[in-house]
């Protein structure tokens, strides 16, 4: 089994992006889940949800713990709630931010991880270089599938078809495609370098 943990904030699509990445995995024929947590409901206010993928049925219930993969929404939670709680740093990491590791100062835990298994992109600034928002999940989620190979294109692609309005979706598919592909062009400078 597969476990996620999403970190972001109200507002920024956190419950939004475990669902879709729920449905793509049930639309590969694998098992999934997802399912939030909220502190106080608002905007602005750290937010988790958790997903799972498996090959067999899924019998717990309870969150994610050991996360196999953390997807940080929002990099000022570092400052404000303890994101990597739990981290299986065999695992993958992925920050929205332009910033390194390094200069976000979380470098001590990113290199716990192994090689090419954290990334940073600037999730917020394509979500509003295509969808005119600030959030980051769509983006992310195409990352996830790059780096993963957890789910695929396709199967995100069709969720996102299935929960939005064309107006909506259309916008989204392409930011999706522009996380995946930026992380496929940083793992090929990885593979040459």
């Amino acid at each position: 089994m597969f476990q996620v943990r999403i970190h972001g904030r109200g507002g920024q699509g956190v419950v939004s992006a475990s669902e879709l990445l729920s449905v793509a995995a049930f639309e590969e024929g694998k098992y999934s889940q997802s399912f939030p947590s909220f502190g106080s409901e608002r905007m602005g206010a750290p937010v988790q949800a958790f997903a799972r993928v498996s090959d067999k049925p899924i019998t717990t219930r309870e969150p994610v713990m050991e996360p196999d993969m953390l997807i940080i929404q929002d990099p000022t939670l570092f400052l404000a709630v303890n994101v990597f709680e739990g981290a299986n740093t065999d695992g993958y990491l992925l920050i929205n931010s332009a910033k390194t590791p390094e200069e976000l100062g979380i470098e001590d835990m990113t290199n716990q991880y192994p090689p090419n298994h954290v990334m940073t992109l600037p999730a917020t600034e394509l979500a509003m270089k295509y969808i005119k928002q600030p959030k980051p999940n769509t983006i992310l989620l195409g990352a996830f599938a790059a780096l993963t190979q957890i789910v695929h294109m396709p199967a995100l692609e069709k969720a996102i078809l299935d929960k939005f309005p064309k107006r909506i979706a259309d916008p989204n598919i392409t930011a999706t495609k522009a996380g995946y592909n930026l992380i496929i062009q940083k793992l090929e400078q990885a593979q040459e370098a």
